[in-house]
């Protein structure tokens, strides 16, 4: 996987570019998340994510979607997914 290059805090829009294949579709992706405003410019719902690392990005979605908490889940780099952990 090619992103594995931008696994950091403030790599956002490369990470999400090297996922997609081009950093036209990521901008064009970022915006309609309303995480890119029509300039170009990261919002402050795309500056908090910017400001995460891959491992927080995945962990924050899976929590999310779930609704349990974040200490629950463990973050897999390679496939970029973070899941429950086994108790």
């Amino acid at each position: 996987m090619q992103s594995q290059k931008y696994m950091g805090r403030n790599q956002l829009v490369n990470r999400l570019a090297s996922q997609v294949g081009s950093k036209d579709m990521a901008i064009r992706i970022l915006k309609s998340r309303g995480q890119m405003d029509a300039s170009g410019r990261l919002t402050a719902k795309g500056k908090a994510r910017d400001s995460m690392t891959a491992k927080e990005r995945a962990i924050d979605r899976a929590s999310k979607s779930s609704g349990r908490s974040k200490n629950d889940y463990i973050y897999n780099p390679t496939t970029n997914t973070a899941t429950l952990k086994h108790k």
